[in-house]
């Protein structure tokens, strides 16, 4: 009887092995390390907004609408709860995608009023911290299009044969990826000019 239920066993485990349980839940994994990295960059942004808003309000205070609108896309940002969870539900995630391309827009339109102020221009905690907000916009775009690829792999397992035979038994469903016309938007990050104020 103990031969029987260790030759079942084994049976199972290596029935379960050639049917994409693995690779499901491994990529699964990846799925989850690539967001984390996602939310962490774009928190990092986020976290750059508030210095970013006071220099450029102690130059060009009169600019109200923009910085308005810069802080306003950071209240939004920071208003969806960037959970694990977020990733498995399609309409949460397209929330998500919404906000952050807001918060691009607002920080592009920010970015352009310094052209504007050849002080502003010249500050060096500006420089500063335009020169960190493009390092974290190129790490931005890095962390997404490893989530991109990570939730394409997996997407691909979920939906092949025998795999999807597997995931349906265990509940694994398809995750929403970034859309094409957001990939577009959000590709082109805000315009950092390092080039020296003009003369007078």
């Amino acid at each position: 009887m103990r031969n029987w239920l260790v030759f079942v066993l084994l049976l199972l485990s290596m029935s379960l092995s050639g049917c994409g349980y693995n690779t499901l839940q491994s990529t699964d994994e990846q799925i989850k390390a690539s967001w984390s990295e996602v939310l962490n960059q774009y928190q990092r942004r986020a976290d750059l907004v508030p210095n970013l808003v006071n220099v450029v309000k102690g130059y060009a205070a009169h600019e109200k609408e923009v910085l308005t609108q810069v802080t306003e896309a950071r209240a939004r940002v920071g208003s969806i709860q960037a959970t694990p969870e977020l990733i498995n539900d399609e309409q949460a995630f397209a929330k998500f995608q919404q906000v952050q391309a807001q918060m691009t827009s607002a920080l592009s339109r920010l970015l352009a009023v310094s052209e504007r102020y050849p002080q502003l221009k010249a500050d060096g905690v500006f420089r500063d911290l335009q020169a960190q907000l493009e390092g974290t916009e190129n790490r931005i775009t890095v962390a997404r299009n490893r989530y991109i690829k990570a939730v394409q792999e997996y997407n691909v397992t979920v939906r092949s044969f025998p795999s999807n035979l597997t995931a349906m038994m265990f509940g694994f469903k398809t995750k929403p990826n970034f859309s094409v016309e957001n990939e577009k938007e959000i590709s082109t990050a805000p315009k950092v000019d390092f080039g020296a104020a003009p003369a007078k």
